[in-house]
């Protein structure tokens, strides 16, 4: 009982939580550590950007969300948001931590609480946890609320990068990570497929990936 008890105030932890209750943009840390070139993408016509919906990057861990979310930012003038981040700040704790002490579901509930806290706030770019956009009811507020981008990436991009930073993956210990990897990705790429836009990531430069998102976000405003 004691347990679950901690668990309930975990997950309410960031019930009264509001925007910008996380830190300033540049104070994140960058978790899937991307190449960058010296040239930085042009960014599309000037939009008040407290005016527009977020844009929501989408994708499993190791695809370069929080790289890439970053630099979208720094283009579009726009405040960049890490769900993870988020979470971690409102447990007061690491996300492996959290995992450890309370499991799995009370760590999905206080996502879900963090997420729909940073979609109040117009005009960011967020980077949502691989497991976020699989809650059906996280999914459906994304839809009604942001522009969602898939960052798609292949296996063998998804291994090298995690192995990175090995334990700081609480899913991946549950098995051999590639084969964790391979696991999610057949359970979660059909449901990441009904975010609004995807993009392909690869060894290349972020600013190659932050450039095709550009692409779309003109495509899109000028068909409006």
């Amino acid at each position: 009982m004691r347990g679950a008890g901690r668990a309930r105030r975990l997950a309410e932890a960031c019930a009264s939580m509001r925007p910008g209750f996380i830190s300033a943009p540049d104070s994140t840390r960058n978790r899937e550590p991307m190449l960058e070139s010296d040239e930085q993408p042009s960014p599309p016509a000037a939009t008040d950007a407290t005016d527009t919906p977020p844009i929501v990057l989408v994708g499993l861990m190791g695809a370069g969300k929080s790289a890439v979310g970053r630099r979208l930012a720094r283009v579009l003038g726009r405040p960049f948001r890490d769900a993870d981040d988020a979470i971690v700040e409102a447990a007061g704790m690491s996300i492996p931590e959290i995992f450890e002490r309370y499991g799995e579901p009370a760590f999905r509930e206080l996502e879900r609480r963090v997420v729909a806290a940073l979609l109040e706030e117009r005009g960011t770019v967020i980077a949502l946890g691989g497991g976020a956009f699989i809650d059906p009811q996280t999914r459906a507020l994304v839809r009604s609320r942001a522009i969602s981008i898939w960052i798609e990436a292949d296996l063998e991009i998804l291994v090298e990068r995690t192995a990175r930073k090995p334990g700081s993956r609480p899913l991946l210990a549950r098995g051999e990570p590639r084969d964790v990897l391979r696991r999610l990705m057949e359970a979660r790429y059909p449901i990441y497929a009904e975010a609004d836009f995807r993009v392909k990531t690869g060894n290349g430069p972020v600013d190659e990936v932050v450039a095709q998102i550009l692409r779309i976000l003109e495509e899109r405003r000028s068909a409006r």
